[in-house]
């Protein structure tokens, strides 16, 4: 139950594949205006890298492009915590698709500038819809 934290927005898949699961994933987020523009398939890279054999785990970099610009209109260095992942792995025997929280991210900026929390509102409740509706 590795994803069942407070910073991420999770849901469980049941027991199905990492390719079932993706696009289902990329079609929730689209729904919400999302486009995933960054793949890092960390099992492949772990492997390659060091040799270290893991469940499978991919991290896509997901981006709705008038959310962002708008976050960078607020606070230009918002860019850090860009794109927002969303994780799909396996984690105790389910596949978990688990997107992190914006609230979460944007809690480090302090101060915050007038209009960043509404935009992390914003963005929080379209990944948890785009969650719930995988």
């Amino acid at each position: 139950m590795a994803f069942d934290v407070g910073y991420g927005i999770t849901r469980r898949l049941g027991p199905i594949t990492i390719d079932d699961a993706r696009p289902r994933v990329t079609a929730a987020l689209a729904a919400e205006g999302f486009g995933v523009i960054t793949e890092i398939d960390m099992q492949a890279t772990l492997e390659k890298k060091l040799g270290v054999k893991r469940p499978p785990y991919l991290i896509l970099g997901a981006c709705n492009p008038t959310l962002a610009n708008r976050g960078l209109g607020i606070e230009l260095a918002v860019g850090l915590f860009l794109p927002c992942n969303v994780v799909l792995a396996e984690d105790d025997g389910e596949m978990v698709a688990s997107a992190v929280s914006p609230r979460a991210m944007f809690a480090s900026i302090v101060p915050r500038p007038e209009g960043l929390d509404a935009l992390a509102d914003e963005v929080e409740e379209k990944l948890r819809r785009a969650i719930a509706a995988i």
